[in-house]
């Protein structure tokens, strides 16, 4: 006989880890069904939102049981994503246990992501690049990719305990503080490409794709919450970068305009 309670605890232990690390709304509900119906677990209701999940099974029987999760917004993961799907395929395929698969389970959540050199490298060259695409000059590209490196190890050394807003305002604060003082020590830049570029890696663009997605699909609620969400980060890098150019209007009698 199916234990309904190891069953439905390791699909939503699955769709927790899924919506953890940025998968859409409609990914976590399918995968954690289809790990049930696998099992012969027909009688069952999934409630995904972009911050819980809410699952229950076999409620008129003896073998009832239900799982509330709460779950964080967190930064997007796709090797876990892929990973999970690969799991969770497998668990439907019956390839393994439900046992071995809490083990592999672990793993994927566990997988590590990308080298602080690799996110360094990578997040200078896409903030040089959006900075030359949005009309800078080499230069400007190049002072881009630097400004771009200051604002990856700024967020590396971030601590935890900082919310996200006041993450994305301090980060704005040191890419247009970085390009303003490139522009005051008399360098041939232009302080706003470069800040367009350094911008770019805080810019809220897959929860605001994913919040159109949730509309499409007609999850409304999932995706207001995401698009709030994105709102609410370009608000607060348009303080942060606001702040400075403003105090910079001011110390420069207008020179920055």
């Amino acid at each position: 006989m199916t234990d309904t309670k190891k069953v439905l605890s390791f699909a939503v232990e699955l769709g927790d880890i899924l919506l953890r690390n940025g998968a859409e709304v409609y990914r976590v509900e399918d995968s954690v069904l289809a790990i049930l119906n696998s099992y012969d677990i027909t009688d069952c209701d999934v409630y995904v939102l972009s911050n819980g999940i809410f699952a229950s099974a076999d409620e008129v029987t003896e073998h009832a049981s239900s799982m509330i999760r709460h779950v964080p917004m967190y930064p997007m993961n796709l090797g876990r994503i892929a990973a999970l799907n690969h799991l969770c395929r497998e668990v439907c395929a019956h390839n393994i246990s439900i046992d071995d698969a809490w083990t592999k389970l672990g793993e994927c959540k566990t997988l590590p992501g990308y080298s602080p050199l690799a996110l360094l490298i990578a997040t200078g060259i896409g903030c040089g690049g959006f900075a030359y695409l949005y009309g800078g000059t080499p230069l400007d590209s190049i002072m881009a990719i630097l400004v771009g490196m200051v604002l990856r190890v700024f967020l590396m050394f971030q601590k935890k305990t900082y919310s996200k807003t006041m993450t994305n305002v301090f980060g704005s604060i040191v890419v247009s503080l970085t390009a303003i003082l490139m522009y005051a020590v008399g360098l041939p830049v232009h302080y706003d490409k470069i800040i367009i570029g350094g911008i770019m890696p805080l810019v809220p663009g897959i929860p605001l794709t994913n919040s159109i997605r949730d509309f499409i699909n007609s999850d409304y609620l999932s995706g207001s919450i995401r698009l709030i969400d994105a709102l609410l980060t370009a608000f607060c890098i348009a303080v942060g970068v606001g702040i400075v150019i403003t105090i910079a209007h001011l110390i420069g009698g207008g020179a920055y305009i």
